[in-house]
């Protein structure tokens, strides 16, 4: 059979609109749309019967697609409208397809006799030529793998979906006072909820009156009921600390990008009790549903560093891609320390040195550290020291700096963690020794975390 032949074909199936025949040769020449394509088959369809163009024209509402290849204009209408009140650079469009008009395009190519996959789908068609539009009238770009946006149309609702693609800032952090966790800490007895049960007995509560409920465990004969009152390890607030370094960073982001939420991601974490100085902390702060993208990062420099209140301070903010948190979270890092460290007896400064001397450039075979060791697997892991030295504040006091491995644990080098951790400081001198303060000066990628191919606008 010649195209023509096929044409007659579907043209007989009708009413079928110009799009619905074109998309079913959809494949067959460039540079048209499927309704230029359906009318130009039409057209000569018409011509090689030598009978009036009329007499093949759609006679009534195409049963196929039911209108809906008409109303490309008013999709994209839809869907501007749906956007602008959001930034953005990149969008995509997405259809629900109601399942009679994917039957009724499935079978208009069986009763044509092609192949089921002949040609385009309509739900493809109307993704493209309302995305067209779109971007034209936007001056946005197509991007099918993250665009900031997706339009998503409703054609049984009549109604346009938004979903709005996370956002991500890069940039490095610093922590400027110690007792400060990088992200939420939920209290571990109350589960974050801030309430633990009160048993009052003799079937009171705290009203005084009975209401004859009994706590099925006792067994001591006395009626009790339970009530809730604030949890007394961590105060009713919920949390072991009152702040962290996200909860002083995310709600800046968050405003400024007109986000429903932010979530913190970091390359490794400090503890606790150590600050986070030098170049800081590569981060990623991605933002949920943002409704604006362009930031100015100097300005929300400063406001983070306001809204910290001195406790943090960040640099080198830029707008990141997706990929960014990945590589934030599992690039290779060392990082470089300082410690303040206190021996049990006095050291002499040769002695220190020597030690120091044998703890540079060494493998360090580290036994899960006992203080961790309730949420960490119990295994021994090796690291390396890539470089070690200090000096003596005074015979009981020195100031030590180690360049190492990530995952090196440095108090466990400084102590040596009852042997768990060897060869260490405290072994080297066989004195002991505790780092009483812990400073975290740099923590380097082995490539820069700041490729700009992971950033935007760089």
């Amino acid at each position: 059979m010649t195209i023509l032949d096929d044409a007659r074909a579907v043209i007989a199936e009708g009413p079928v609109c110009d799009a619905c025949v074109g998309r079913a040769f959809a494949e067959r020449s460039f540079g048209l749309s499927n309704a230029e394509r359906g009318r130009a088959l039409r057209v000569t369809v018409a011509l090689d019967a030598d009978e009036s163009v009329d007499e093949f024209e759609l006679d009534g509402e195409c049963w196929v697609c039911e209108g809906e290849c008409a109303r490309f204009e008013t999709w994209a209408e839809r869907c501007i409208g749906a956007l602008s009140e959001v930034d953005l650079a990149t969008y995509q469009v997405g259809t629900r397809v109601p399942p009679l008009i994917e039957a009724n395009d499935r079978l208009l190519r069986e009763s044509a006799g092609f192949p089921e996959d002949a040609g385009e789908s309509f739900k493809s068609e109307l993704n493209r030529e309302v995305g067209k539009r779109v971007g034209e009238r936007t001056g946005t770009a197509v991007d099918f793998e993250r665009p900031d946006v997706l339009c998503l149309l409703n054609l049984e609702r009549e109604d346009v979906d938004v979903q709005i693609n996370p956002a991500f800032v890069y940039g490095r952090y610093r922590k400027l006072e110690r007792g400060l966790p990088q992200t939420e800490w939920p209290c571990r007895v109350c589960g974050g909820s801030g309430k633990q049960l009160a048993v009052a007995a003799d079937g009171e509560d705290g009203d005084g009156e009975d209401d004859g409920s009994t706590d099925g465990g006792a067994n001591d004969g006395t009626e009790r009921s339970a009530a809730e009152e604030p949890c007394e390890h961590c105060g009713g607030s919920g949390y072991l600390y009152e702040a962290s370094v996200e909860e002083l960073t995310v709600p800046p982001v968050v405003e400024a990008m007109d986000g429903a939420a932010g979530v913190f991601h970091g390359a490794g974490r400090e503890d606790v009790d150590a600050r986070m100085l030098g170049t800081g902390r590569p981060f990623v702060i991605e933002v949920k549903e943002p409704r604006r993208r362009a930031i100015d990062t100097e300005e929300l420099e400063a406001e983070i560093e306001d809204f910290a209140g001195g406790r943090v301070a960040v640099e080198g903010l830029g707008r990141a891609t997706h990929e960014m948190v990945e590589r934030v979270k599992e690039l290779d890092a060392s990082k470089t320390y300082r410690m303040t460290v206190e021996f049990a007896e006095p050291v002499v400064e040769e002695a220190l040195a020597d030690a120091l001397a044998a703890l540079d450039g060494a493998t360090i075979a580290q036994r899960t550290p006992g203080r961790v060791d309730h949420r960490r697997a119990d295994r021994v892991r090796t690291r390396e020291v890539y470089r070690a030295d200090g000096e003596l504040d005074d015979p009981r006091h020195a100031t030590i700096e180690v360049d190492g491995a990530g995952g090196l644990y440095v108090k466990e080098l400084v102590s040596g963690d009852a042997d768990r951790t060897a060869p260490s400081l405290a072994g080297q001198l066989g004195v002991d020794a505790t780092v009483t303060a812990l400073d975290v000066l740099a923590v380097e990628g082995e490539e820069p975390f700041a490729d700009p191919a992971y950033l935007h606008g760089t």
